[in-house]
């Protein structure tokens, strides 16, 4: 075996060496030899020093990061605790009893007809004016309905229902239909004001001229119960025309009349309305005239004496009436009613007060945003056959130089049919007649 002793230089790369006697190797081959080895060992000790170095980094890092920690979680304890006392003491600014009381106090409700029926515009309009969610305010909370008997019924009988938008003639259908259960029902149903105009439509396919011409043809008289069905039975029954009745709703009856499976529908509501707005002359389809011209075999006179002579015009409908022409027709007027809670209950008041804030505001519809039916309101028009609601009528009586009309250039004159002005005294509350049923629905 060889042996021998590498001595390095202080540069550790020029190696000085001593042989054993029986083996001599040459200086040369020596260092050849410890050359190839040389650049090895430097490298590798320069890499040891760089992970060394990097050890020692991460264990000071690694023992300072726990000494942080040491420190911290016995304080976690100790802010808790002092924290504790801050959670259990700390109140709401009110108590849920009182929120709940508070949304409750301000809302009142309306009942409409469906959400394209001019009647739900027109409550939108109610709401986005007189809304105010402050404690002392009032909150105007639309309910969609049937429509026209229904809504009175719903009124009459359905819990925390304070108003509805119905029919003029309502009252007196309902009497017909059932004189002993309605017999008083003008005492608990009674109008704020008259709304607008809600005139009778009936779209038909160009084929049809006439309504005559509908007779054993298929016509879709809107909803069951709703005012456009409970108006088309008085007409169609008034002119004795049978006719093959439907009752799809509006957007369904528009798709079956393009279609030709029906040949007439009726909507009566305010005009413009909505779904008929989106009509064209060229999708083959006009309205009816409802007039003594056009309808001379027939006797119009009970037809005029409960409902208002009235046009649908090219203003209503561009699309479908040519510029300067109209359509005549009849018209139901649109009603604002109120159930009559017992007075000084929390629910009158809350009628009360919305009336107030309402006709209060009367001036703000007059405007763009608002549907063009505001300029026919007056707050005064009164209605023959029904009662003002006492807050209502105190009101005007409290207010006769303000303006009670959202359009102050309206061109209704006093003497007009669809417009008598109500005495503006308070209506007091009638005791109902004897042996006859009250209607009171639990608030």
């Amino acid at each position: 075996m060889t042996r021998f002793k590498a001595t390095f230089t202080a540069d550790g790369c020029s190696p000085q060496t001593e042989q054993t006697k029986s083996n001599r190797i040459s200086d040369a081959a020596l260092t050849s030899r410890h050359a190839l080895n040389g650049p090895q060992i430097t490298a590798k000790g320069k890499v040891m020093g760089v992970f060394t170095a990097t050890a020692r980094n991460l264990f000071v890092c690694l023992s300072f990061f726990l000494f942080l920690i040491s420190l911290t979680v016995p304080l976690r304890p100790v802010l808790a605790q002092s924290q504790k006392p801050v959670a259990q003491n700390q109140k709401p600014a009110v108590s849920y009893d009182e929120k709940k009381r508070q949304a409750n106090d301000i809302a009142v409700t309306v009942v409409v007809s469906g959400i394209s029926c001019t009647c739900a515009r027109f409550t939108e309009d109610i709401r986005n004016v007189v809304n105010d969610l402050g404690p002392d305010g009032v909150r105007v909370l639309p309910v969609l309905g049937v429509g026209g008997l229904q809504n009175v019924n719903d009124v009459l009988f359905l819990k925390n229902m304070d108003m509805a938008v119905v029919d003029e003639d309502n009252l007196r259908l309902l009497k017909k239909k059932d004189p002993v259960l309605y017999a008083n029902v003008e005492q608990r149903v009674q109008y704020i004001t008259k709304l607008y105009n809600s005139e009778f439509h009936v779209l038909a396919r160009n084929e049809i001229n006439s309504y005559d011409d509908l007779k054993g043809k298929k016509v879709n008289f809107n909803l069951k119960d709703s005012q456009t069905e409970v108006t088309a039975d008085t007409v169609f029954n008034a002119l004795n025309i049978p006719v093959q009745r439907s009752y799809y709703d509006n957007d369904e009856a528009l798709k079956r009349l393009m279609s030709g499976e029906i040949s007439a529908m009726i909507i009566l509501t305010g005009a413009p309305q909505a779904t008929l707005a989106k009509v064209k002359k060229e999708d083959g389809v006009h309205f009816l005239p409802l007039d003594q011209e056009n309808l001379q075999n027939h006797d119009l006179r009970d037809l005029f004496a409960n409902y208002l002579p009235a046009e649908i015009t090219h203003q209503n409908y561009p699309n479908l009436i040519a510029e300067g022409t109209s359509v005549p027709t009849i018209a139901n007027r649109a009603l604002l009613v109120a159930y009559t809670w017992p007075e000084n209950s929390p629910r009158y008041k809350r009628v009360a007060k919305f009336v107030d804030a309402f006709f209060g505001k009367i001036d703000q519809f007059n405007t763009p945003s608002r549907h063009p039916k505001w300029r026919e309101v007056n707050l005064s028009a009164e209605m023959p056959g029904w009662v003002r609601f006492k807050p209502a009528a105190e009101w005007l009586a409290a207010h006769r130089n303000q303006a009670v009309s959202a359009n102050p250039d309206s061109t209704l004159s006093q003497s007009s049919p669809e417009l008598r002005l109500a005495p503006l005294r308070p209506v007091g509350r009638r005791s109902p007649p004897k042996n006859r049923k009250c209607f009171s629905p639990d608030s």
